[in-house]
């Protein structure tokens, strides 16, 4: 007699599943809500207590906890001694398991109570598909409700050779690995503590038709216990996303929930190849979306836009004048939508920006992992250094261009001026490069009574000069170069106020 093992939390064609085994010749064990559905189902069910003689226990946490559950999945079939073992003992061989585990993350996302979450800790089914994964060149293994067509295919064909054993043994090691991840970072969320293990469990999404270029193949995964700006993205038209959408969606949406709409106002943050090419604060969302085109009208061109506000039918009919690739707003009036449609391709989404951004950060770097704290802080505090202080005016703009230039790839300055970027300059491997960019691709514009936000300190008074020859009137900076006092001089000596952080915020 070949036995096949069913315990499963989702229930999804389990009944239709078990009534193919049957009919194959496999006699039916199963434990619990499975058994009783297979059962009501018309199929023929053995509860496992009547196969193990030995009842289920302290409210079902011990079910098939047993040598004759567990023996039955390991022993060797091709070895004398185990099998000499299980017929000593009565036991018999189960040849396939089919096991899907307790809803520990549907139980995460609901925000149930420890002791729900603790309930909801499988032993039993990891258990299981441990053994039967271990096993796998004895023992099938299903851990996936698509799977089951397959594998009575398979079966009906006598092709289940080591190739596809293997293959469903590998996606079994991957759900335990991926459910013990999650149990290990809950308690990590609960203790505040970590460890020198870090664990994450990832779940693919999509394929994505290709990664930065076309010859890079590429997929984006979710994580399930971060609850971020991509965690409830509404998108209302366009194509999907691509790799460089994403990347990009991630800075120029992150940027505007730098801004809370009520005590900040509205924002529009124009993004391109993962920096803002223009930021602007408006009255309305047109406003600000106009003053962030006049911020750079060229690069704008095939960018992102972003607002931390309600997109109206105005706004929507500014936008289509151009070429974008996103729009992303907190939500969009019924009329904007219909406007959007004469952009087919426009990708159009919805962003929840209570959401927040997450609280970590990840690098691969060749075999290494570099985790950091997300650069959350853009600190209101500050020490003014300098024989002028900065008018309340350029203390707003100041503020609001220390939040831009954490976005900007190092070295980084921004020019400001009445809540709009006169100029961003960044990557560059000095900073007065950066500085110069901004004045060489601007050469009409005027700067005067401008601020200057920098992501760190000037090594050298080059940056203050040039930009007091151009009109700016007040800097803001993190301090702590050892020529601090070259750059407090220039300032005093050319009437410009500045402001030390005492934050850096490099982007490399």
């Amino acid at each position: 007699m070949k036995y096949a093992l069913l315990s499963v939390t989702d229930k999804t064609n389990i009944v239709s599943f078990a009534k193919g085994l049957v009919d194959l010749g496999f006699t039916l064990l199963s434990t619990g809500g499975t058994l009783r559905a297979i059962a009501e189902g018309g199929v023929e069910v053995t509860p496992i207590d009547a196969y193990t003689d030995f009842p289920e226990m302290l409210d079902g946490r011990v079910k098939t906890l047993h040598p004759k559950v567990h023996g039955g999945i390991l022993f060797k079939r091709h070895e004398k001694s185990h099998v000499d073992t299980v017929k000593e003992h009565g036991i018999g061989a189960i040849d396939l398991v089919c096991v899907n585990l307790y809803a520990f993350e549907e139980s995460y996302k609901q925000h149930k109570s420890e002791a729900d979450m603790i309930e909801n800790i499988d032993i039993g089914g990891p258990s299981m598909v441990r053994s039967a994964a271990k096993n796998h060149k004895d023992v099938l293994i299903v851990t996936d409700p698509s799977d089951y067509d397959d594998v009575l295919d398979v079966l009906k064909e006598g092709k289940d050779d080591l190739a596809f054993r293997r293959k469903l043994a590998m996606k079994a090691f991957s759900k335990t690995a991926y459910y013990d991840s999650m149990i290990a970072r809950y308690f990590k969320e609960v203790t505040g503590e970590e460890d020198d293990l870090l664990t994450i469990g990832l779940k693919k999404d999509a394929d994505l038709r290709y990664g930065e270029n076309p010859h890079q193949k590429a997929a984006v995964y979710s994580d399930p216990m971060v609850n971020s700006y991509f965690s409830h993205l509404k998108q209302f038209q366009g194509k999907e996303l691509s790799y460089n959408n994403y990347n990009d969606f991630n800075t120029a949406v992150s940027l505007a929930g730098e801004f809370d709409e009520e005590k900040d106002g509205i924002i529009c943050v124009g993004l391109k190849h993962a920096t803002p090419c223009g930021v602007a604060l408006g009255e309305t969302d047109v406003d600000a979306y106009k003053k962030m085109f006049e911020a750079d009208s060229l690069s704008i061109f095939g960018g992102i836009v972003a607002l931390n506000t309600t997109v109206d039918k105005a706004c929507a009919e500014e936008m289509v004048k151009i070429f974008l690739e996103v729009v992303a707003a907190k939500d969009f009036t019924d009329e904007a939508l219909k406007v959007f449609k004469q952009k087919k391709n426009l990708r159009v989404i919805q962003v929840d920006y209570e959401a927040g951004t997450m609280k970590k950060e990840m690098r691969f770097a060749s075999g290494k992992v570099l985790v950091q704290d997300t650069d959350l802080d853009a600190a209101e505090d500050y020490k003014v250094v300098t024989d002028k202080a900065p008018t309340e005016a350029e203390k707003r703009d100041l503020l609001f261009g220390m939040k831009v230039v954490k976005y900007v790839r190092s070295n980084a300055v921004v020019l400001i001026k009445d809540g709009m970027t006169l100029g961003v300059g960044g990557g560059e491997t000095s900073r007065i490069w950066a500085l110069e960019n901004i004045f060489n691709h601007n050469p009409d514009r005027d700067f005067t009574g401008s601020v200057m936000a920098s992501d760190a300190f000037f090594p050298f008074d080059d940056c203050v000069k040039a930009a007091a020859e151009k009109g700016v009137s007040a800097i803001m900076q993190p301090g702590g170069s050892i020529r601090d006092e070259d750059s407090i001089k220039a300032c005093n000596e050319k009437g410009l106020s500045m402001v030390f952080t005492g934050v850096r915020h490099f982007k490399h």
